[in-house]
């Protein structure tokens, strides 16, 4: 039985018990949170890193200071160098190499003066060979610049050609800065490109786009009114002399500048509007059409045949030698009231030779003129007195007024105020401000 045992404890031993290779496995092992990071601790491999390491040493003259140890694919690096940047690119080759663990770095910065004069000497001089390297491309893309720039410039002064592409004065000099920037960037790019520095060229871009979004909400209003200026010299909605009316003001354009619109207001007065205003305003343009439609109110008996004093509105009208036959006259009862009622007239007038507000002045005359002498007109009021102890038999009646005797009436000219006219003329004067042209086709 004790035999037995003392086998049995022979036979088990040896296995619980590790070995000498087991033991060397565990200590080549190291425990991390994340997992176990195998270390070879094998002479010949430190031995290999080691080498591989220092011909990356001789390849690189600033690493001629610097020393490696390696153990355990532990690296130590001992030495001095002349930068901080140089440190840290020997850190990241060494890290790229295999087997290597860890780095421990112990170089230190060089307080050499001479060592580091030396080494700005070198960087000095390795500028300039790149410098020296790249002057020839430096003067192509300058001259290639300066050509562009120059074929740029002849563009934008080819005064005649810009004035037949375009409308007025202050599109052709837009036209013309336009060419002239737009030369400027291409020759800057194409110089930039063949030197070679297209890293310059994207900060000067990013900051062009930075300084432009900053101008843009700085110089809004400036802004909107260029734009407003270069759309209205395009489309031109308004011709020189024309009526129009602009937030309630009306009168005659004169110029357009760029900076404003200016009116000549009926009574004489100038008014300048900021072609951003007039851009985004209701506009009326009373000139754009010849034909233009007036209306008149007249009042009549409330208890007169109402149908008979229309009719006769509408045949007044149609006598008048300044009214159009088409579209014909119309006539329309308004409004009714105890004392009277308003009828309503309207009739179209060709402005072109015809004063309009003469032309509606002068139809309403004649035509209370052919209502008062039909018997329409309004009765006066008549108020009755009684006196008492006095007869209404003594009362006297006033004596009816004489009818004026019928004379002939002299035509009354409905022509455009000619003083008007000459007012309007001089306040139109070309400097070479002025946007508007006569002879531009109306926009559609």
């Amino acid at each position: 039985m004790i035999r037995a045992l003392l086998l049995i404890l022979l036979l088990v031993l040896p296995a619980a018990i590790p070995g000498p290779a087991a033991a060397q496995a565990g200590r080549d092992s190291v425990a991390s949170p994340s997992g176990t990071i195998s270390v070879r601790n094998d002479a010949a491999t430190d031995l290999a890193i080691r080498n591989r390491i220092y011909s990356i040493l001789d390849q690189v003259a600033s690493f001629d200071s610097v020393r490696a140890r390696v153990d355990a694919g532990i690296v130590t690096l001992t030495g001095e160098a002349t930068e901080q940047a140089t440190i840290d690119r020997l850190n990241a080759l060494i890290a790229r190499v295999d087997g290597v663990v860890a780095i421990e770095d112990q170089v230190l910065l060089s307080t050499d003066i001479g060592l580091r004069l030396e080494s700005v000497r070198g960087r000095f001089l390795q500028r300039l060979n790149q410098v020296a390297a790249g002057l020839p491309f430096v003067v192509l893309g300058l001259l290639v610049g300066a050509v562009i720039v120059l074929l740029g410039g002849w563009l934008s002064r080819r005064d005649k050609t810009l004035a037949r592409i375009a409308p007025n004065p202050f599109i052709a000099d837009f036209m013309a800065q336009t060419i002239r920037l737009s030369t400027w960037i291409v020759a800057l790019v194409v110089a930039l490109g063949l030197m070679e520095a297209t890293a310059l060229l994207g900060t000067l871009l990013g900051a062009a786009g930075i300084f432009g979004l900053s101008l843009s909400f700085a110089a809004r209003d400036t802004i909107e009114g260029f734009v407003a200026t270069i759309l209205l010299s395009l489309r031109q909605p308004f011709r020189p002399n024309d009526l129009i009316e602009i937030g309630g003001q009306r009168g005659r354009v004169i110029r357009l500048t760029s900076r404003g619109t200016t009116l000549l207001t009926l009574d004489g007065n100038h008014i300048r509007f900021p072609n951003q205003i007039v851009y985004k305003a209701v506009l009326t343009n009373y000139t754009r059409n010849p034909e233009r439609r007036f209306l008149v109110d007249l009042t009549v008996d409330p208890f007169a045949d109402l149908g008979r004093a229309r009719d006769l509105v509408l045949r007044t009208l149609a006598g008048m030698d300044f009214v159009l036959a088409r579209p014909e006259p119309v006539a329309w009862i308004e409004a009714s009231g105890n004392e009277f009622v308003v009828i309503r007239a309207g009739a179209w007038v060709s402005q072109d030779g015809t004063d309009f507000d003469l032309a509606r002045g002068e139809a309403f005359r004649l035509l209370r003129q052919a209502l008062d002498g039909a018997g329409y007109a309004i009765p006066e009021p008549i108020h009755r007195l009684h006196l008492e102890g006095q007869e209404a038999s003594q009362l006297q009646k006033p004596d009816p007024a004489p009818a004026p005797a019928d004379a002939p009436e002299p035509p009354l000219d409905l022509s455009p105020d000619a003083g008007f006219e000459q007012l309007v003329d001089r306040g139109r004067v070309d400097d070479g401000r002025n946007l508007l042209r006569s002879d531009m086709r109306r926009p559609g």
